[in-house]
């Protein structure tokens, strides 16, 4: 705000320099005028209005020609609305609802937010400065949590990281953590920011689903979006004799379903990949001894906390000996000497044994379906019968 005419002779640093910084503006002068430059030195000026503006100031020794040194040229940059962004920057990690912390070049803690700080019980002062792997990470996660900082400190960014914390109290959390690289204004690397999850209560709660469907009194399995078994609880292993090493990653269809059934299951499998899901559907598997059991299956999409899609769990029951009683019951009563018709629901045949064949002349594909009163009974007796 100030024209030439106004500062021309006048004292830099007494007329234009807030107080506080004063000595330091003093200081790098003179070392300019001793020839020792200085690059990027932050300081406020006054402007003609009184506002405060920020400036990023290189310092340099002038020289006339015959090399002395007659003063000092200054090459400043307004930074005043950078500073302002950064403030804001800062003021939002502070009060994020999810911890964020960050270190330098070296790994060692610059950025610890209030999250942060509640979750792990350290305070700012706790961990500034301090190196985060050596002295906040267990020593299991030592080499990992320092190899995905290092790639953040080469632009290699990482997502979805786990690894654990050990809080003041000596309590284990764990984390799911993004790590981001952190540059300066001219796109230099100063080091890395993670935004973080606290995922211990989700964990344990995974722990608790697992060792419900690992325990439970009905074959469990599940895929991948790939096809490939991710879940075979005890029962699923005791059924059909292959423990859970044996098919972990095979493909569920291609390795362990009749040829018969291989497309029948797979598009059950395909539409929970979709979200459709299927209740009550039969196929056979074989064993690890070459029987074939029957199984009756429900097969729900299993979602992750974002609610995607990751893969389909199947809640099977061994229907074997239930369909060999059944196919038994239907030789007992197609044999029987005597005439044995069925109907459904809508009073359409679904049974029809071969003495009732013999007496009444109608072979079963004549009858299958058709409608008992209206086809083969007497109008006089249709109501009665009906």
């Amino acid at each position: 705000g100030y024209c030439t005419n106004e500062v021309m002779g006048h004292s830099l640093v007494k007329e234009f320099i807030t107080d506080d910084y004063k000595t330091a503006v003093q200081a790098v002068l003179d070392r300019a005028l001793q020839g020792a430059e200085t690059e990027n030195f932050e300081f406020p000026l006054i402007t003609k209005s009184g506002m405060h503006i920020e400036v990023l100031l290189n310092a340099t020794a002038r020289r006339d020609e015959q090399g002395c040194i007659i003063g000092v040229v200054g090459i400043g940059q307004d930074i005043t609305a950078r500073l302002a962004q950064e403030n804001e920057y800062t003021k939002l990690i502070d009060t994020a609802n999810a911890p964020i912390f960050g270190v330098d070049t070296q790994g060692k803690v610059n950025v610890w937010n209030q999250c942060a700080m509640q979750l792990v019980g350290y305070s700012s002062e706790d961990v500034m400065g301090k190196h985060l792997v050596q002295e906040f990470i267990t020593d299991e996660y030592k080499a990992a949590v320092q190899s995905v900082l290092d790639q953040a400190l080469c632009g290699e960014e990482t997502a979805n990281f786990e690894f654990p914390l050990i809080t003041k109290g000596g309590v284990r959390l764990y984390v799911l953590l993004n790590a981001t690289t952190r540059r300066n204004d001219r796109g230099n690397i100063i080091g890395m920011v993670g935004i973080g999850q606290d995922i211990t209560g989700r964990l344990a709660q995974e722990r608790e689903y697992s060792r419900l469907i690992n325990t439970a009194n009905a074959p469990i399995f599940g895929v991948d979006t790939q096809g490939r078994v991710n879940v075979w609880n005890q029962c699923a292993m005791r059924l059909v004799g292959y423990s859970a090493d044996e098919v972990m990653g095979c493909s569920l269809v291609q390795e362990f379903i009749t040829d018969d059934f291989k497309i029948a299951v797979q598009t059950v499998l395909d539409r929970a990949l979709r979200g459709e899901e299927t209740e009550n559907f039969d196929f056979p598997l074989i064993t690890k001894g070459g029987s074939r059991i029957e199984i009756l299956l429900n097969a729900t999409t299993r979602r992750d906390e974002q609610g995607n899609i990751i893969g389909v769990v199947g809640i099977g029951q061994d229907i074997t000996a239930r369909l060999a009683q059944e196919r038994g019951y239907s030789k007992l009563i197609d044999s029987a000497n005597a005439p044995i018709f069925g109907v459904d629901t809508q009073g359409r045949v679904n049974v029809w044994n071969q003495c009732a064949m013999r007496l009444v002349g109608y072979t079963i594909d004549e009858v299958m379906g058709k409608n008992l009163v209206q086809e083969f009974v007497t109008k006089e007796y249709r109501a009665a019968v009906r």
